[in-house]
């Protein structure tokens, strides 16, 4: 048997972080098999899904290295198989057209309300008479399709998470909708739903095992009583745990940071995101926490997902990231970083400042947790002119330090440029003709030449700014303050 599974999102919003969660556990799922990993876009309700999502869902993955084997297929695509799939089951007596109003169902829920009883469908329209159907049909009633569901079956599955899970057919809600009213003339049944055209595909497209999230138990108990209507073989079935916020509740849009987007917009890189994502309810084997997809598709099991929810961890996840952004050579991770130095309004020619970039990048890599971190660690280096801190001030005022500017200031002005022996060599030579303690003299150069009294290092710092020239006109602007 040939391993086939498949992430099928609805295109109604932003790829979400559990939704690229699944994608992750379906893709190292079919990866550590030799299966296939299809995307499915499930965008048969017509009034929420919008083409930007579907591109925001294909750049998600893409941009996660989730490469899928086939499609992306469209549901709305495939309407004439949900629609043979609606007539097998009618003709075959396993499902019917019910007539009921929105008022009658309503009147039906309220009372059920008053009975202290569950709302469900109570299947009054499962047996009509030609008769009944006739005169519906005479008041201008357009039916749903239903599906029949035994009320005293127990539906019973092993999944591969779970374990066995029953389900009872009177906890299911009644007979199921699996077909909207018809909207134009002519028409047989309306738009099919979710369940039915999930099983239709999963039959067609030949799915062997369904991976996806717990919230989704409920459907499977109907789906499989589709399945085995259809006369088709049921997949196995893994239900993953849910995201979990801080409080422990399912992580949703109210905790601001849901989608693949705006993590990625925050500064996290792929395969970091990746592989913190594979950790949220897996465990490698090893205990390892920081590897490739690759890697770790070597040791996928669902039989390591765990039961409990998974709580999401942004210290764990800052530090993930912050470990692969200290492996990145200088010369990939700088254009990286370029798009958050220019959102901060920062000056430069990517093209033509490339090399210095690249030399920044070197300067702050080890301070960084998320890309977006560099603006801030790199404050201090860009712009001719600073603002300078009070104790930066106060510093420069006290005795002595004054001479110490100039003196490093006049170096300057008779170099063509400095290297690192050359910055070092300045240092001694103040030093000792000034005959001040080196620690004065270095905390002078870096108020003076950062306007502050901590920050990178001092001379890396102080060698980007002299291949710029701002060395001595930030030095002139310190001798200003004095």
């Amino acid at each position: 048997m040939t391993v086939r599974v498949r992430i099928a999102p609805s295109p109604t919003g932003n790829l979400h972080i559990g939704t690229a969660r699944t994608a992750v556990f379906n893709w190292l799922f079919a990866r550590h098999h030799g299966g296939k990993f299809i995307l499915r876009i499930e965008d048969t309700d017509t009034q929420r899904s919008k083409s930007e999502y579907t591109e925001n869902i294909k750049s998600g993955l893409t941009w996660l290295n989730l490469d899928w084997d086939e499609g992306p297929f469209f549901q709305t695509q495939r309407l004439d198989l949900y629609r043979q799939t609606i007539k097998t089951l009618l003709d075959q007596g396993l499902a019917y057209r019910c007539y009921c109003t929105t008022e009658e169902l309503e009147q039906m829920r309220e009372a059920q309300k008053a009975r202290n009883e569950a709302p469900r469908y109570d299947n009054r329209h499962r047996n009509l008479s030609e008769e009944e159907i006739a005169a519906f049909e005479s008041q201008g009633r357009k039916p749903v399709i239903r599906f029949k569901i035994d009320d005293d079956r127990s539906i019973i599955w092993r999944d591969l998470v779970r374990d066995t899970v029953t389900w009872k057919g009177n906890d299911l809600g009644g007979d199921m909708v699996i077909a909207r009213k018809p909207e134009n003339e002519g028409e047989e049944f309306g738009q099919p739903l979710y369940n039915l055209a999930v099983v239709a595909d999963d039959i067609e497209m030949e799915i062997t095992h369904v991976i996806r999230g717990e919230d989704h138990i409920a459907n499977t108990a109907k789906q499989i009583l589709l399945y085995e209507a259809l006369g088709a073989k049921v997949p196995e079935f893994a239900h993953t745990p849910l995201i979990l916020n801080e409080e422990g509740r399912k992580l949703s849009k109210r905790d601001g940071v849901t989608s693949v987007d705006d993590f990625k917009k925050l500064g996290f890189v792929s395969p970091a995101m990746a592989n913190y994502m594979t950790l949220l309810g897996w465990t490698h084997p090893e205990s390892e926490e920081l590897f490739t997809l690759e890697e770790a598709a070597k040791h996928f099991s669902l039989e390591r997902v765990n039961k409990a929810g998974a709580k999401f961890d942004w210290k764990k996840l800052d530090w993930i990231n912050s470990q692969y952004l200290h492996n990145i050579p200088a010369n990939e991770l700088v254009d990286l970083l370029i798009p958050y130095w220019t959102e901060a309004g920062y000056e430069f020619d990517p093209i033509a400042d490339h090399p210095w970039l690249e030399e920044l990048t070197q300067l702050i890599t080890p301070s960084l947790t998320r890309l977006s971190d560099a603006a801030n660690e790199s404050r201090l280096i860009f712009g001719e002119s600073i603002t300078f801190a009070e104790d930066a001030i106060a510093l420069l005022k006290e005795e002595g330090v004054k001479d110490i500017i100039q003196g490093v200031q006049t170096e300057i002005e008779n170099s063509s440029g400095l290297n690192e022996k050359d910055t070092k060599d300045i240092i001694k030579q103040i030093t000792k003709t000034l005959g001040v303690k080196k620690g004065l003299v270095m905390k002078s150069l870096r108020a003076g030449l950062m306007g502050e009294l901590k920050g990178p290092d001092l001379i890396q710092s102080w060698l980007l700014l002299n291949q710029k020239g701002w060395d001595k006109l930030r030095l002139q602007q310190a001798l200003n303050q004095i």
